[in-house]
């Protein structure tokens, strides 16, 4: 994989708002990154700003309110947090930063499962930053989303367009139970459940099919 340029889309993800008006945005950026085979670096920053002139008239420039940035390095697979560091580069308050040191607890947590009901009970309200924590719950399924990216990472390449992600799994593997219970799709009591459980192939994502049938190449139908 090339490295030195950004290789993600950066358009916005919101509906058209060209006929409103707006007066505050947050916006959530995660990204992760190989270290090594067994090491995932997750960065995480979320930032407020005001439009121009909201708060200073005639100001031509929007302001920022909030930035503050996680960095949080996590085994693989084990997906435990080895380094957690917080700093605040924006804030209303000069005391604000006080709380940095605080998120070294997230040092030695998992974060395959549990991860969010900790996070509320170790920073939730007086014992940390809002924004903070907030941060930290959108990045925990970054995390996991990890484990499939090192999985299909070394995988060979062939000089042609074809899929890297295999489907038909080892029959040894169950790093599919992380998900039970997660949402409605991976309920304990429902169909994707019981593929697994009973060795199945997971089938095709519907993502993937459709990126795949651009470049010809036949899969099977989206389970």
């Amino acid at each position: 994989m090339t490295v030195g340029f950004d290789p993600f889309l950066s358009d916005s993800i919101l509906p058209d708002d060209s006929d409103l008006t707006p007066i505050h945005d947050r916006e959530y950026r995660v990204r992760s990154y190989r270290l090594s085979p067994d090491r995932i670096l997750i960065r995480g920053a979320v930032r407020d700003q005001k439009p121009p002139g909201l708060y200073i008239s005639h100001d031509p420039d929007p302001i920022t309110v909030h930035h503050m940035v996680v960095e949080l390095e996590v085994s693989f697979p084990g997906l435990e947090i080895g380094r957690a560091e917080v700093t605040f580069n924006t804030f209303p308050h000069t005391t604000c930063s006080v709380i940095t040191d605080h998120y070294k607890k997230l040092e030695g947590l998992s974060i395959a499962r549990g991860f969010s009901n900790k996070v509320r009970e170790l920073f939730g309200g007086p014992r940390g930053c809002t924004h903070t924590t907030a941060l930290l719950l959108a990045m925990g399924p970054v995390a996991v989303q990890c484990a499939w990216s090192m999985r299909t990472f070394e995988a060979p390449d062939t000089g042609e367009p074809a899929l890297k992600m295999g489907f038909n799994r080892d029959p040894d593997d169950d790093s599919w139970k992380m998900n039970t219970n997660t949402c409605h799709e991976w309920a304990e009591d429902g169909p994707a459940y019981a593929r697994a459980a009973a060795g199945l192939s997971w089938g095709v994502p519907v993502f993937m099919r459709e990126r795949a049938e651009k470049f010809g190449i036949e899969v099977g139908e989206p389970q």
